[in-house]
């Protein structure tokens, strides 16, 4: 083991299987190890007869405990961040120690294991090959439907985790920005009672305002149909004059010339439809 590193190890979300060999050595060997809950992590330890100085790091103590941890790891000591289930780093405040870390050249080492999005998003049924994790909603009402709004036009499949007692609230927040896509809903992985509920958006709130949420859950959510966004592109260029529409291509970022390709693909018209219509509406 190299000296003065910090090591990201991945821990069991449920199942203590599911921990490496790889994992539990860095574990023995590490000098300290930083988790969220030290009650909650020394279970887990001492159920792998692990028995390392523990220290808390957490999101209220992240800036000042960050500090201390990266000081003894440049003593020349090895430290291992644990979150409570998982991957560190991951809707976690681990991603500021590792900020941290990387600022000060201290190097970072992953140790791979349990991640709920991904085991989430294999058994899902959605597409998988393009996807994005969006991670926990604020909880401001506003910031909440900022987000939705950002990525509601999205073709590709989108992943949130979610609480029990939001649950409910967030699915009506989707529905009125998502409206009713194809969802799956996967909670208590790896644990006894794991489940993946094929549904909907509108049968999900059904379900669960009339039986109450339990577990965490990710949210898999269908991307917006492209078929329906060609849909949407072709009755907004519809609403606009041919060189309006060339503009706003352009005032996106795009080249003239790709600009009036991509009008006259949207429109349904060739490329020298488009030019010539230009020149028409010029001389207007």
């Amino acid at each position: 083991m190299e000296s003065g590193v910090l090591y990201l190890c991945a821990t069991p979300i449920g199942n203590l299987d599911d921990i490496t060999v790889r994992c539990l050595n860095t574990l023995r060997e590490c000098d300290l190890i930083a988790c969220e809950d030290t009650r909650h992590s020394k279970k887990l330890l001492t159920h792998f007869d692990i028995h390392k100085p523990l220290t808390s790091y957490f999101e209220h103590n992240r800036k000042e405990k960050g500090q201390y941890i990266i000081n003894e790891i440049k003593s020349g000591k090895n430290v291992a961040l644990i979150t409570d289930a998982g991957t560190p780093a991951i809707s976690d405040p681990g991603e500021d120690l590792v900020k941290m870390c990387i600022g000060e050249g201290v190097r970072v080492v992953p140790v791979p294991g349990s991640v709920a999005l991904i085991n989430a998003l294999i058994i899902s049924g959605q597409n998988t090959a393009r996807f994005a994790f969006e991670g926990f909603l604020s909880m401001n009402k506003k910031s909440r439907y900022e987000h939705l709004e950002s990525v509601k036009d999205d073709s590709h499949t989108l992943i949130f985790y979610e609480a029990p007692h939001k649950l409910v609230r967030t699915l009506n927040d989707m529905r009125k920005y998502f409206g009713n896509r194809s969802l799956s809903i996967v909670r208590e992985l790896t644990k006894i009672h794991e489940e993946c509920k094929f549904t909907t958006i509108d049968e999900a709130i059904a379900f669960y305002e009339e039986t109450a949420p339990k577990g965490e859950y990710v949210l898999i959510v269908e991307g917006k149909n492209k078929d329906e966004i060609k849909d949407e592109q072709r009755q907004l260029a519809d609403e606009m004059s041919i060189a309006e529409h060339v503009k706003m291509l352009m005032d996106s970022g795009h080249e003239k010339k790709d600009a009036m390709k991509i009008a006259a693909k949207e429109r349904g018209l060739s490329k020298r439809d488009i030019y010539n219509q230009l020149i028409k509406e010029d001389t207007q």
